[in-house]
């Protein structure tokens, strides 16, 4: 089985939920477990969240879905000019113990396997992360993975 989402959004912090949403809404329909739902939707919203705010200007960004057999693999573009270094380098450490933001990708590196950070300076940047999926028993989702997993 394979699946592909793709989403052109404006730079808007009300259209994360619209990610999350309809990301939700198609894993549901395939069976995909509530709590699997619920890393991924975390996630994706940490990844929407970074891009919205500390990304270059620009007016949109995409969010690519790749749901493959067992695996879900989410890009999140920033189609401006990528992240700037100081960015780029805070990602790297761990936020102070009292700070109230900067924990994102530390969020999405604890659910999720293989989290990529890729400054494009012309063509925006790219946060790219899989979660592994969980089916519920006799589920749509169960029933069409060969369970062989193939690399996107």
């Amino acid at each position: 089985m394979e699946l592909t989402l793709m989403l052109c959004l404006p730079r808007d912090a009300e259209t994360a939920h619209v990610t999350r949403d309809v990301l939700d809404a198609a894993l549901k329909v395939l069976g995909c477990t509530p709590g699997t739902r619920s890393d991924i939707a975390l996630a994706l919203g940490e990844a929407c969240a970074n891009v919205i705010q500390h990304a270059h200007p620009g007016d949109e960004y995409e969010v690519r879905i790749h749901i493959i057999d067992r695996r879900c693999v989410i890009e999140v573009v920033d189609t401006g000019h990528g992240f700037d270094a100081i960015t780029l380098e805070q990602a790297a450490r761990s936020p102070e113990a009292t700070a109230e933001h900067g924990r994102g990708l530390q969020i999405i590196n604890a659910l999720a396997d293989n989290l990529q950070i890729a400054n494009r300076r012309v063509q925006g940047a790219i946060v790219r992360f899989e979660i592994p999926l969980q089916w519920e028993a006799e589920s749509a989702g169960s029933h069409l993975t060969t369970g062989i997993e193939t690399p996107v």
